[in-house]
């Protein structure tokens, strides 16, 4: 049962992963097609997807090997 619900919760972290980096993709889309300045200013704003997908991962790692116990 702990197992299975270890496995769920990191499949809905893997998740929540992907959509931030699906976001912090479309950012980098969006900074491609413009100057340098304003690419500069796009980037930025992928820098809290990227830590939100960082913090993410740290959960699903703790979890897998909490799941190895």
């Amino acid at each position: 049962m702990v197992q299975q619900m270890l496995a769920i919760s990191i499949k809905d972290l893997l998740k929540s992963i992907r959509q931030r980096l699906d976001r912090a993709i479309a950012v980098a889309r969006a900074a491609e097609a413009g100057d340098v300045e304003r690419a500069v200013a796009i980037l930025l704003d992928a820098e809290q997807p990227l830590y939100e997908a960082t913090t993410l991962l740290n959960a699903a790692s703790l979890l897998n090997r909490c799941a190895e116990l």
